[in-house]
């Protein structure tokens, strides 16, 4: 009964003195131009500390990004409450007063996958030098890599991992939850009837329409990997290319395409980008025991044996959860693992 008491209380003392949200709206030049029509115009949420409009000290960023299928708003007010939970967290000593950013990173197709696409626009630089730039003019930020944080679930993990890993002189701790797409396996690969609906279709927002079950789910994620991975300029299939297509009644695997698409998996990308992986000051994934994406677990596990194969230092972790189940409130992981790791890893 104490504690229930207790967290009543922490919750209401948060509530009276916490933290603000402000959205901003700025144009990404990363996006510019792209020739699908994505907006570069860009949204972006920020979560301040209870202390910053009555101080003029500068502060440790958090960056956040979200999954498939969602944006800045509903990552920071939706999926996660992290006001709430930032708030208690500061509020009662458990990390310092910290800035935390959640970018719009929403396409047409529904996400990025935080890559950088010749058809598409370039998202992992949208991340790494247009959000961090206008944060850093913006807000009052301790602007250098050290005091700098990248993390993200799902998706957002897959992107948190692979931006990480490029742009290691721009954040110095990186932490994946539930990265989702690492390395093919299970659900992920090439046995998954819904490449052939996503090498078959022409319009995307029939695609996006008919996410009502799983096959539909993974048509438009593979579409949005395809414009992602392998975009064409040709004005046909949604401008992508996929790994496998249909011949008759066989299916047909494009060698060419699928080597596109292993080069830009964050599993693969390990081997070319060992020297800068090294460098980051820390560096953790996490994924559920009882993930619904079947891969996710073991291909979290793999990632994992190549690093520490490699002699990179990190942290991995299998828990009792599911792919969203153990993410948020004050018994989640967001509270109890991912605060916890910048407050310890971030200057």
């Amino acid at each position: 009964m104490t504690v229930i008491v207790t967290c009543f209380v922490l919750y209401g003392t948060a509530q009276k003195q916490g933290g603000t949200i402000v959205r901003k709206n700025f144009t990404a030049p990363s996006v510019q131009n792209n020739k699908v029509g994505e907006t570069a115009k860009r949204n972006v949420s920020v979560y301040l500390p209870p202390d910053y409009d009555k101080s003029t000290k500068r502060y440790p960023v958090i960056y956040f990004l979200h999954g498939y299928g969602g944006n800045d708003s509903l990552m920071m007010n939706v999926w996660l409450q992290t006001k709430t939970l930032l708030d208690t967290a500061i509020l009662t000593g458990k990390m310092r007063p910290m800035i935390l950013v959640t970018p719009d990173s929403e396409t047409s197709l529904g996400g990025s996958f935080y890559s950088n696409s010749a058809i598409g626009g370039n998202w992992a630089d949208y991340i790494a030098k247009d959000v961090v730039q206008f944060i850093d003019a913006n807000f009052r930020t301790i602007a250098n890599r050290d005091s700098r944080g990248l993390s993200g679930h799902s998706m957002g993990g897959n992107g948190a991992l692979k931006i990480g890993m490029m742009y290691t002189d721009v954040f110095g701790a990186v932490y994946g939850m539930s990265p989702a797409v690492l390395n093919w396996h299970a659900d992920f690969s090439l046995n998954n009837i819904a490449f052939v609906y996503a090498a078959n279709a022409t319009d995307e927002k029939k695609v996006m329409q008919g996410m009502t079950d799983f096959n539909g789910f993974y048509t438009a994620v593979f579409a949005s990997l395809g414009r992602a991975y392998s975009p064409n300029n040709t004005g046909k299939n949604l401008q992508a290319d996929f790994p496998i297509s249909r011949v008759g009644d066989s299916v047909v695997i494009n060698e060419a395409v699928k080597q596109l698409w292993d080069a830009q998996l964050p599993f693969n990308m390990i081997d070319r980008y060992v020297d800068q992986l090294k460098t980051l000051n820390a560096l953790k994934l996490d994924w559920g025991r009882n993930e619904e994406f079947i891969h996710i677990p073991i291909t979290g596990l793999q990632f994992s044996k190549k690093l520490e194969q490699l002699g990179i230092k990190h942290f991995s972790e299998e828990y009792l959860g599911d792919h969203t189940n153990m993410q948020d409130g004050f018994e989640g992981r967001f509270y109890t693992e991912t605060l916890p790791f910048f407050e310890k890893y971030l200057k």
